[in-house]
């Protein structure tokens, strides 16, 4: 009796097929090792999770009043300004700005809330653990919407609208305590955050044609873009820090972009990211986790700032890049292709001289450089 084939060698077997059958114009021939590396930024979307430090995650009525809250100019000290003003959807769930702009203008780029559920560190210099940490921090600074615990609070209990939205999403009334209730419109607003998720691009059509074999499928993909992801996994060595599906690792790294955001000041980044971190009282260790056993707050019980840190900011993810303009943590740069040149053209001297050295120029060319934007634009769900 014939033994079956078991389906890991079928797949196997599908992906070196694919590579070795592959016609002259049908597109880039990927080899079996390449296509491995191309099908580990998938699948997506990936299944939903909820977050064990937020009790309303997860929640269908803590996320309806979030969704509320998110557009909700009563949030900030002076009444005019919502989270949706920076972080809009027509942009992307950014606001096109090279730095955001809330009550005056603050020192980095404002990044999309897109995909944030995934993440583990949030914020360009990850000064916070969880996404309702985060959700509590621009409420609250001076800079952005200017508010305060008691004004947050007393908007909570004094309009019925909201009085109800708390009653419904935490099942008792709003406490006499003001920090509790701020705190817990921040997990509100994380609960419908985490719901905010990019819809699938001609990459994972692509990436999907690629996993099982579908040559014809995959040949649907634009050419040029095939030709970019090949120097994105190869020559670029992109995916060493734009890993799996949402293409980022989630961590640190200096990239040879300009620290100063004054004549006199500098932004340390993740250096000055993590004491923060460490200092708040918002952080997964602290008072306000819903997690009792404190299993998602092994990170931040061990993270340490070294001087390799300084000037270190976050991967981001490139999922809806090219509708996020302009780039870097300091929005230095304009267009996908500036990015690309940045990378090209790489100076090394601005790099750490005592931490990690995984970038060099990469000289690409102007077809090289075409290419690999095409790449970056095809992992938008719509094209420009």
């Amino acid at each position: 009796m014939t033994r079956p084939i078991r389906p890991l060698v079928v797949a196997l077997f599908a992906l070196m097929s694919f590579s070795a059958a592959a016609e002259p114009d049908a597109g880039v021939r990927f080899s079996a090792a390449q296509i491995r590396r191309i099908v580990s930024h998938g699948p997506w979307p990936p299944a939903p999770q909820r977050d064990p430090s937020n009790r309303a995650s997860g929640n269908a009525k803590a996320v309806a009043w979030g969704t509320q809250l998110f557009g909700d100019t009563r949030l900030s000290g002076g009444g005019t300004l919502a989270c949706a003003s920076c972080h809009q959807a027509e942009l992307a769930f950014s606001d096109g700005l090279p730095r955001a702009k809330g009550l005056s203008f603050v020192d980095r780029n404002t990044p999309s809330v897109a995909n944030t559920r995934m993440q583990r560190w949030y914020g360009w210099d990850g000064a916070s653990d969880s996404l309702w940490a985060q959700s509590l921090r621009p409420m609250v600074d001076a800079r952005e919407m200017g508010n305060d615990f008691a004004r947050i609070a007393a908007a909570v209990r004094e309009h019925p609208d909201l009085a109800e939205g708390y009653r419904a999403a935490y099942g008792a009334a709003p406490p006499a305590d003001d920090e509790a209730i701020a705190v817990d419109v921040a997990k509100a607003l994380a609960a419908f955050q985490e719901t905010i998720e990019t819809a699938r691009t001609p990459f994972d059509d692509f990436r999907d044609a690629l996993a099982r074999g579908d040559r014809s499928a995959a040949a649907r993909y634009p050419v040029a873009a095939q030709r970019g992801l090949a120097i994105f996994i190869g020559k670029g060595h992109c995916d060493v820090c734009h890993v799996g599906p949402r293409f980022s690792n989630g961590e640190f790294h200096d990239i040879g972009i300009r620290h100063f955001v004054g004549p006199d000041r500098v932004d340390s980044g993740r250096y000055d990211g993590i004491r923060r971190l460490k200092a708040s009282r918002y952080n997964l260790l602290g008072p306000f986790s819903d997690d009792p056993g404190r299993a998602t707050a092994v990170s931040t019980r061990y993270v340490a700032s070294e001087h390799r840190n300084f000037g270190e900011f976050k991967v981001p993810s490139l999922r809806n890049v090219a509708r996020t303009a302009p780039y870097m943590h300091d929005g230095s740069l304009a267009t996908l292709r500036d990015v690309v040149r940045h990378y090209s053209e790489i100076d090394e001297d601005r790099l750490h001289a005592d931490g990690e050295r995984i970038l060099k120029p990469l000289h690409l060319t102007d077809a090289e450089k075409d290419d690999l934007v095409s790449f970056l634009e095809s992992l938008s769900d719509r094209w420009r």
